[in-house]
């Protein structure tokens, strides 16, 4: 660390982004989508208009945001959208973090956001079985953010459970993180007409296969929107290159692929827990593109030296758990052979 450094982030932990493999391995550790993107995306990277790059992107996206909005129902003014979802989310926090709570156990960049930010925030535990319990929130004071479906568990809650929070007090803010919404949780976008202070950010990363693009996006009341605007405005208005505006506006109106893939890992999903709960392991339930296996850090190193990379945390309480993200049939089989293995090994 240099002297310039600020005092206030001098013992700052950074988020840690999923390791990348330097050899050829099955990769499910980062929750990305083992289906290629949409055809009709794959044609606007193919033939992109040399212009797309010389000349500065639409600062409004509007021809995405106009998708999102068909999609969901809504108006082009009630959605935004930014350079992966996590520019949301820290957008967000500039907005409307002054003082903040959220699940002890999700996404780690949350804790990161507040420190940089210099934000005041509570981490609020979960139960017993790695669930959100509503009524924590309930009582709680300043803005919510709840990742739905939860990370690393992949537990959801139903969109009832968010609406107690949000109706509880309409005077803070309640942040949804939906990031993995689409693999069998619902979303809570149909609450942002009746609710302003609700705010349902999403991503193209996992259901849309588009991680590379780094396409995320927000919706909520059109005055919500305005301040987020207002924050982006005054950091990144460029925020969306042309390439991933096109390429989102092509995926979000290509309906029928995102069913398709998206019912595929679901499917793949439930056979992969069902063959992995007859060799005796711990699974939580998971509305979410990836697992989570009790198993601690033997079955992950395992795993590994069979060419199987999974995600693992070193830390109470998640260090007797491995997440595992789905990739195709094909790959979880593998994934399950590798786990026989590694217990016929175990009984010698």
């Amino acid at each position: 660390m240099s002297r310039f450094m600020k005092n206030s982030l001098a013992d700052l932990i950074p988020y840690t982004p999923g390791e990348q493999p330097s050899k050829k391995m099955i990769k499910l550790n980062t929750n990305e989508n083992p289906y290629p993107p949409s055809p009709a995306v794959e044609k606007i990277l193919e033939n992109m208009d040399e212009d797309k790059g010389r000349l500065y992107s639409d600062p409004q996206a509007s021809a995405a945001k106009k998708a999102i909005a068909g999609y969901y129902g809504i108006r082009p003014d009630q959605t935004i959208m930014f350079n992966g979802s996590d520019e949301g989310l820290a957008m967000s926090f500039m907005a409307f973090g002054e003082n903040i709570c959220f699940p002890e156990i999700s996404y780690s960049f949350y804790k990161v956001f507040a420190r940089v930010f210099s934000r005041k925030y509570s981490m609020i535990p979960l139960k017993k079985d790695f669930t959100i319990d509503p009524d924590d929130y309930i009582r709680s004071t300043g803005t919510v953010l709840i990742a739905n479906p939860n990370a690393p568990t992949g537990i959801a809650l139903d969109p009832d459970q968010i609406e107690r929070i949000v109706a509880s007090d309409k005077d803070r803010m309640v942040i949804v993180d939906e990031a993995y919404i689409d693999f069998g949780g619902e979303t809570c976008t149909g609450l942002i007409d009746k609710y302003d202070n609700l705010l349902v950010i999403q991503t193209m990363s996992k259901s849309r296969s588009l991680a590379g693009l780094r396409i995320g996006y927000a919706m909520s009341s059109s005055d919500i929107i305005k301040d987020l605007d207002r924050i982006r405005y005054s950091f990144n208005p460029y925020n969306m290159n042309a390439l991933s505006i096109a390429a989102a506006e092509a995926a979000m109106n290509d309906r029928e692929y995102f069913r398709e893939t998206s019912e595929k890992i679901m499917k793949t999903r439930e056979m992969t827990v069902s063959e992995l709960r007859k060799l005796g392991l711990d699974i939580l339930p998971s509305k979410a593109n990836f697992i989570f296996v009790k198993g601690g850090p033997d079955y992950y190193e395992k795993l590994k030296e069979k060419n199987i990379l999974a995600r693992y945390w070193n830390e109470s309480p998640l260090s007797d758990w491995v997440r595992i993200s789905i990739g195709t049939w094909e790959e979880m089989k593998e994934l399950v052979k590798a786990t026989k293995e590694i217990s016929c090994e175990k009984a010698r």
